[in-house]
């Protein structure tokens, strides 16, 4: 289906992630762009890819954050080292590589958010 900014999720997809997530609320992990999936599918899940500010070199993808709020989601701006929890849903996501930076700022964000979603497994 098709929504705001043509986005389109793969039937597969969608009915993988909510088959899993849906009934049992399995914590989710998502990274760079993935979590427009998330917005897609999951209304109003609070995600990150990190900046909101259009027109930089350091986040060259920031106009995403704005097709996230169309889908029905919402973004929360964090740094790249950081990852964003949405409690209520259960889902934890980072920028990684929607930013322009070095590899250990995107490893640290990814294994923030790894961790979070172990937290919130147990």
């Amino acid at each position: 289906s098709r929504v705001g900014f043509s986005a389109f999720i793969e039937y597969f997809v969608s009915s993988g992630i909510n088959a899993e997530y849906g009934g049992a609320r399995k914590p989710i992990g998502m990274c760079c762009i993935a979590p427009v999936i998330a917005a897609r599918i999951i209304p109003g899940v609070e995600v990150t890819v990190g900046s909101d500010v259009e027109g930089t070199e350091k986040w060259p993808y920031a106009g995403t954050a704005g097709a996230i709020n169309a889908m029905g989601g919402k973004h929360v701006v964090t740094d790249v080292s950081q990852a964003h929890v949405d409690s209520n849903n259960k889902v934890v996501t980072t920028a990684a590589y929607m930013c322009e930076t070095g590899l250990h700022e995107i490893h640290d964000g990814i294994g923030e958010m790894v961790s979070e979603v172990l937290k919130l497994a147990k």
